[in-house]
């Protein structure tokens, strides 16, 4: 809807102070940048980069120009006249940004561009992309599956699922005050755990009366290890360095997992207790849901 591709139903686009609703792709001012890298395999670096200036009608001169502006900002110089079949995927992937790049628009849209490329390139190429965007001051609307690249590269976050807006905030906002279950669970690495108590087992552990239609959320680093609360059995510990992540199961009778099959938190390795140990956690912060429609009951 926001390049013109598919019609509104309601409500209207305004990019730049103008409501664009009703114009034709073309006549947006807006740059894609697809997840495929989209290139013309029988143009070199320069003439793909400056297609769409070409056919725009821009004279020759200033077509060169602004690609050897891009080429620098990108660090392309050296490939202006490789063909496609020459670069590797993160150089495809920055000749792509180079095409949207030298249009100069008001709105860049990129949909998932780092999917195609390894684990390593893609944190680069996104550090790459967050500072583009702010030396250019460009809207971007960035699309992807990876909630790691949303909360790093993002200054406001739209989560989204099966069509659906479920919040729309900052990423420090999102992570401490998700407006759902959903949003909970999706954003955090690892999840935030969801808990079905009874209403004497929250009383007894947490200190608090609360309805029984409420689920507790918390995540994996707000636990601590403690003399009451939810009893677990530990199946496995992760070390990863400055810190462990312990994976165990509830014990305690009247206290279940929702959605998962493991309560996990975070600990330091030098903490972490053994497999097969049984012990108790009690959470530092929680999040409070309402057990039917999943939504966020506390400030």
């Amino acid at each position: 809807m926001l390049a013109g591709l598919e019609p509104l139903d309601a409500g209207s686009i305004f990019l730049g102070g103008e409501d664009v609703s009703q114009l034709d792709a073309k006549d947006r001012d807006v740059a894609m940048v697809f997840q495929s890298y989209a290139l013309y395999p029988h143009m070199t670096v320069a003439e793909n980069m400056g297609f769409a200036l070409k056919v725009a009608g821009i004279n020759s001169e200033e077509i060169l120009k602004r690609v050897h502006e891009t080429a620098t900002l990108l660090d392309l110089q050296e490939l202006l006249e490789r063909k496609p079949k020459e670069l590797s995927g993160g150089e495809k992937q920055r000749v792509a940004m180079g095409r949207a790049i030298v249009r100069k628009p008001q709105l860049f849209l990129m949909d998932e561009p780092l999917s195609n490329l390894d684990a390593k390139l893609r944190v680069s190429t996104r550090t790459r992309i967050s500072a583009l965007q702010r030396e250019l001051s460009v809207t971007t609307l960035y699309v992807t599956h990876d909630q790691a690249e949303a909360m790093t590269m993002g200054t406001r976050v739209a989560v989204m699922n099966k069509g659906r807006l479920h919040q729309v905030a900052s990423p420090q906002e999102i992570y401490e005050k998700p407006a759902d279950i959903f949003v909970a669970t999706f954003i955090g690495s690892p999840a935030m755990n969801i808990l079905e108590l009874s209403e004497a087992s929250l009383t007894l552990h947490f200190g608090v009366n609360l309805n029984p239609e409420m689920l507790l959320g918390v995540r994996p680093d707000k636990w601590e290890i403690s003399e009451s609360g939810v009893e677990v059995h530990v199946d496995s510990v992760e070390f990863l360095g400055a810190d462990s992540y312990v994976y165990a199961t509830p014990k305690s009778p009247d206290a279940s997992l929702v959605g998962a099959e493991f309560l996990v938190f975070r600990c330091k390795p030098k903490e972490a207790p053994s497999i097969g140990e049984h012990l108790f956690l009690s959470p530092t912060e929680v999040h409070l849901f309402d057990k039917t429609s999943g939504v966020r009951l506390n400030n």
